[in-house]
């Protein structure tokens, strides 16, 4: 029997991370979140920490010759690195390594400082729409309210809106529909449609268990939606750098990434129309 879509992205997501992915990276470009003094954008869970902006530590701000405003002095942002470590296991005495999460507290110097200049070098792009991706958009019938403003990629569920930035924001349009995908799927969890904990849940913290399981489902449909689109080949291994980071936080449980998929797998037939009985709004 001929292997589905979804079961070919699976197996490529975890081909990928078996054999190590590289550092994952924000796709959109016009208001992202970077170090100020190098431009470099921030990675992973940090997109979540901090809104866009230019952002630098006090060494930073203080070697350049800026300030920290002096109401801004207690609201700083944190930054999240992680550092790879060895440690011997007691019973087979072999070394086995670890990241350790580690974290430094940053400052955004066009609102938060005095005395430095921004270093952006904002770009546009122009692309033609991809028409297959674009379908998938349109036949999501029971979809939420969009905006497609810069910066920031995020579903609101009390709203029930998704905003995304625009396609001229993207160096490649492919990374485009894969980040609105994500958002796409992350709104299938919303209690009108399949109602799932990582959405529907009161209070769930940023990088708790069941946030970082929300976010490996939505980017697992994001890729099998980028499939069906045939335009995976162009974002998978953005889509594993990204799952990666996430099973970081679940202490690397890839046992997590195939009942992701199986989320995943449901949210993305929901959105194809392939669930029957939609629920009416």
């Amino acid at each position: 029997m001929a292997k589905s879509v979804y079961e070919i992205i699976t197996e490529k997501i975890i081909g990928k991370l078996e054999k190590g992915v590289v550092p994952w990276r924000q796709p959109w470009t016009h208001s992202n979140t970077v170090n100020w003094k190098t431009q470099i954008p921030y990675r992973g869970i940090n997109l979540f920490l901090v809104d866009p902006g230019e952002y630098a530590s006090k060494k930073q701000i203080l070697e350049a010759g800026g300030r920290i405003k002096k109401e801004e002095l207690k609201n700083s942002h944190l930054i999240v690195y992680w550092l790879w470590k060895e440690k011997e296991d007691e019973e087979t005495k072999e070394k086995k390594a670890f990241a350790k999460p580690f974290y430094y507290r940053v400052w955004e110097i066009n609102k938060q400082c005095t005395g430095l200049e921004s270093k952006r070098n904002i770009e546009v792009f122009h692309h033609d729409p991809i028409e297959k991706a674009e379908e998938i958009v349109r036949g999501y019938i029971d979809s939420p309210d969009y905006t497609f403003y810069s910066g920031k990629a995020v579903y609101y569920p009390t709203w029930d809106r998704i905003n995304c930035p625009p396609l001229t924001d993207f160096k490649v349009p492919e990374e485009y529909y894969s980040t609105l995908f994500h958002e796409i799927v992350h709104s299938t969890g919303h209690q009108s449609r399949l109602a799932r904990p990582g959405i529907t849940t009161n209070g769930v913290a940023f990088g708790d268990e069941v946030y970082s399981k929300e976010e490996l489902v939505a980017e697992m449909g994001a890729a099998m939606l980028c499939g069906v689109a045939g335009i995976d080949n162009s974002t998978i291994e953005n889509s594993a750098s990204y799952i990666d980071s996430w099973l970081r936080t679940l202490k690397k449980e890839s046992r997590l990434v195939l009942h992701a998929a199986a989320q995943a797998q449901k949210a993305a037939d929901y959105i194809l129309g392939e669930t029957k009985n939609l629920p009416i709004r």
